[in-house]
This record gives structure tokens, sequence and C-alpha cells, in this order.
């Protein structure tokens, strides 16, 4: 039904046109699972389609943990290279043809927000979220605290994705 939903919003492309679907969420909400969803979708009905992962572009791992900022910090703003996703792969997704999704996290923030064509935000409680993480993670719950949880209240105060997105979907629990 989601997947319909979401296909019925997006434009019929002619050749050599373009459309940048954004699916944003925070961690755990099920990106990936939709993303996965809509290619199948479109690949049975022999449409295009190119999909982008944003955690394909985290940076290593020293230039995130321990570089003095507040844990949180890290996590929103050194997890990715923003100016290299900025000058890179958004910069060459605008050359590519056809229905292109890019799913992650926080994907409305100011920087990379005009990129997209239509957003779509799944809306997921904190509680199912952390449901879904394997039961080793969640015994670090300290780390949820202080670096994940902070880090997406900062993006819900400072971006207000459900404000911003052109669809809300709520995430299947």
């Amino acid at each position: 039904m989601v997947v319909e939903e979401i296909l019925r919003r997006l434009p019929s492309l002619n050749e050599g046109e373009r459309f940048i679907l954004g699916i944003d969420g925070l961690s755990r909400s099920g990106k990936t699972t939709l993303t996965q969803k809509i290619q199948n979708k479109l690949q049975k009905a022999s449409l295009p389609v190119v999909t982008y992962h944003i955690d394909d572009y985290v940076v290593e791992r020293e230039k995130r943990y321990h570089t003095g900022y507040e844990s949180w910090y890290e996590y929103y703003f050194l997890q990715w290279d923003v100016q290299a996703l900025k000058g890179g792969l958004f910069k060459a997704l605008e050359k590519e043809s056809g229905l292109v999704i890019l799913e992650g996290v926080f994907l409305q923030r100011e920087e990379w927000r005009r990129f997209f064509d239509f957003v779509v935000y799944l809306q997921c409680s904190r509680e199912l979220r952390f449901s879904r993480e394997g039961e080793g993670t969640r015994k670090k719950i300290t780390k949820f605290k202080e670096r994940y949880w902070k880090a997406e209240g900062y993006y819900i105060a400072t971006v207000d994705p459900e404000r911003q997105a052109d669809l809300i979907v709520k995430s299947p629990s």
C-alpha cells in the first residue's frame, strides 16, 4: 500500500529526464526496507531506477569518534563528509536520468534538501526503532542517549523533517 502511494505521487519521466526521490527517517525507521520495496516494484515493471545509500559515504572512524566534540555532534556533523557529498554525490545525481532514490538519515539537512524533487519521511517511534536493534547493541543504551538520540533530537528541532517532507509514512511495526 505504502509503495503504491509513493509511486502514484511520482511523475512519469520522459527519456533523459531525472527525478530524485529521498527516503528520510531516523535510524532503524525502515528506510532501506522501503527503498528496496520501491526498487523491486519498479524493476518488475521494467522501469529504470538507481539507488544510493548515504551510509555508503560515512567517513573513517577516526574522523567521527573521539574528535573533541560531543558524541551527538560527531554523529550529526562529522559522520559524513557533508561537503564531499554536496559537491560529489549530489552533483553526480544531477547528471543521472530516470528515477534516482537516495536513502538515509538526516537527508533534509539544509545542505542537501534542495537536491531532492520529493522526500518521503518515515515516521517511527524511538521505542520501535530501538527494539529493531540487536540485543547486544541495545545494551549500549548510553551510546544511544548521548550520540544517536541527541543528534536525532537536534535534527527534529532544527530541521523539522516532518514539516519539510512531501509525504510522511508511518513505519510498519
